[in-house]
């Protein structure tokens, strides 16, 4: 019977490797060269905020490092945790 209860364990272990797997593979978004499309994948941005990224760049100039897309109105502390691995400046 104990058996019979942890069959499904590792199943579970199995489906959370490999979406931690496809995680790992998403792309760095260089946020001094992306555009609008490419900024919206990045989780949480959509075209609102896309814009505002690109708006901010347009004005002030390329990105000196990744925190600086904290001071854009719309990125706050839990969009910058979720994206902080794949934002890169190059």
């Amino acid at each position: 019977m104990i058996a019979v209860l942890l069959t499904p364990f590792p199943a579970l272990g199995a489906q959370h490797s490999g979406s931690h797997e496809a995680s790992a593979s998403v792309p760095a978004v260089n946020i001094n060269t992306a555009d609008v499309k490419e900024l919206m994948t990045l989780s949480g941005v959509g075209r609102k905020v896309a814009e505002k990224i690109v708006e901010y760049r347009q004005t002030h100039g390329p990105f000196k490092k990744p925190e600086e897309l904290r001071k854009i109105d719309g990125i706050g502390a839990a969009l910058w945790e979720r994206n902080r691995d794949r934002i890169v400046i190059k």
